[in-house]
């Protein structure tokens, strides 16, 4: 998976677009970037429990492949197992599937690659809110905020919007905004991705809360990186 990450350019296009939209809007654009949403700890464990069940099934289906690799590792003596070793046996065969996928899971693209669609949607999804919660929930005195989130490991974005926002525009109307931010990440031009949705949430905002007299802006312009 190719690594892709915010150079200068990138930061100050944003940066910039940022304060475009707002020199039109009542709205507080809040953009947050961040190489990965979660860790995904219960993927890493699954796949390692995984590997250890496939072990397990395997030894039960051909046991006598099993017990003939065995012998031959002793050299041959032919050692007769009782059903105490053979099943303490097992167990160490599992044990050590287990933890050498979970070693090998510790690589986070993989983690990532095998994360299910549905559960890195609702991982960057539940980041998103979490960080608007911190970030911009009601610390806009007309409760305008919005936040434009960037998972870069999964190739996702979020938009979450202060209450005032959310009664007048719909999660469907930012569709457009997603597609042209996410499109310009999967290109490795994250910059420019995040430069036209925050100039096409701009456009939205304009609309709703256009740009009144002695607005003080409330919220930073700058790309805050995570």
């Amino acid at each position: 998976m190719t690594v892709i990450h915010f150079d200068d350019a990138g930061r100050q296009l944003v940066s910039d677009a940022v304060s475009a939209a707002e020199n039109h809007t009542n709205g507080e654009i809040v953009t947050i970037v961040a190489d990965y949403s979660d860790h995904y700890g219960d993927v890493a464990n699954l796949w390692a429990s995984v590997a250890a069940f496939m072990a397990l099934s395997a030894m039960a289906i051909f046991p006598q492949f099993y017990l003939g690799l065995l012998d031959w590792a002793m050299g041959g003596w032919g050692h007769e197992f009782t059903t105490r070793e053979l099943l303490g046996l097992v167990l160490f065969v599992m044990a050590i599937k287990w933890l050498f996928m979970r070693w090998i899971m510790n690589w986070m693209p993989l983690r990532i690659f095998l994360a299910s669609k549905g559960l890195k949607q609702r991982r960057v999804r539940a980041r998103a809110v979490d960080l608007f919660k911190v970030g911009a929930q009601g610390r806009t005195v007309a409760s305008t905020g919005i936040l434009i989130y960037l998972s870069l490991r999964e190739r996702r974005a979020e938009i979450v919007a202060d209450e005032a926002i959310a009664g007048k525009v719909t999660p469907e109307i930012w569709g457009e905004a997603m597609i042209a931010l996410i499109g310009h990440v999967r290109e490795g031009r994250p910059g420019e991705g995040m430069a036209q949705a925050v100039a096409q949430v701009g456009v939205v905002l304009a609309q709703h809360f256009p740009k009144g007299d002695d607005v003080v802006n409330e919220l930073p312009d700058r790309l805050i990186e995570l």
